[in-house]
């Protein structure tokens, strides 16, 4: 059997590659970076995300690659309001939150806004059920 032990980068298909990265790097701070033979990845801690563009995808891909069809949570640094306060300030719209979830090692509080493809991306904090308290 085959034991994962852990996600080392994933593919996001975009429509504008110079957009995405202005907005990953700008609202959640993450790194541009550029390899091989001019790829283009956001890197944060010790994770990438490749980009593909939907017009050209890299081979071997998704069966349907498609911009704005992803749904990811990111972790992010604690307290929650400054996320939100940074987001405001960027005049970027907050869909729903703050809320409770259950992420993969237990409680988040999560807030939710789209990247410029539609993406959904979710931001969480640890917290407990009770809004407002942090783990």
């Amino acid at each position: 059997m085959i034991q994962v032990r852990a996600l080392d980068h994933l593919v996001l298909t975009v429509a504008d590659v110079s957009r995405t990265c202005e907005f990953y790097r700008t609202v959640l701070g993450m790194e541009v970076v550029t390899f091989g033979a001019g790829r283009t990845a956001l890197r944060y801690g010790q994770q990438k995300i490749n980009l593909h563009p939907a017009v050209r995808p890299f081979a071997p891909h998704a069966r349907v690659p498609q911009a704005g069809s992803a749904d990811l949570c990111f972790l992010i640094a604690p307290p929650l309001e400054a996320a939100v306060a940074h987001l405001q300030a960027l005049a970027i719209a907050i869909e729903q939150g703050p809320v409770a979830r259950t992420g993969a090692t237990g409680p988040l509080v999560s807030i939710y806004i789209r990247d410029p493809d539609g993406n959904l991306l979710e931001l969480s904090v640890p917290g407990d059920r009770r809004l407002g308290a942090r783990a």
